[in-house]
């Protein structure tokens, strides 16, 4: 599985940055990371992250209004995209002021971590926790517990 994240904001905090290697490491998918500075407004980064997107990739943006899943869906999503997809998947994660509508209009799925606002860079985390959660679902090991 080749997963392309396409993220506003640099991860500065010695811990966010330690819990991102962490679960990368942990990983044996491939990530692509592409980062973007977080200054511009919400169409110049859509233009940015949107041309970070190889094609072709199945889109996945992170929004508060998208769907929620359960990790074991999640998973299932994953092996679907491995198997329909060609195992190449994109997470678009925008900045304080969210997704311009280009990005939005051109994903696959919107994809809620629950009704709560995170800080995009705390989703980043959130992401790689589930992206690894999901690999242990898919090769049947305990970490995940339901």
């Amino acid at each position: 599985m080749n997963i392309t994240l396409a993220v506003i904001g640099k991860l500065k905090d010695p811990a966010l940055k330690a819990l991102y290697e962490e679960y990368n490491k942990r990983l044996e998918w491939k990530i692509f990371l592409h980062e973007f500075n977080g200054k511009a407004s919400p169409t110049q980064e859509g233009d940015l992250l949107t041309n970070a997107v190889p094609v072709p990739s199945y889109l996945i943006i992170l929004d508060e209004q998208g769907k929620n899943l359960k990790s074991a869906e999640f998973a299932e999503l994953l092996s679907d995209i491995q198997v329909h997809h060609q195992g190449k998947v994109t997470f678009v994660i925008g900045g304080a002021e969210g997704l311009s509508s280009a990005v939005k209009t051109k994903a696959n799925l919107s994809l809620s971590f629950g009704r709560m606002t995170w800080p995009h860079l705390m989703a980043r985390i959130l992401l790689m926790e589930q992206l690894y959660r999901a690999q242990q679902i898919l090769k049947g090991h305990p970490y995940h517990r339901s």
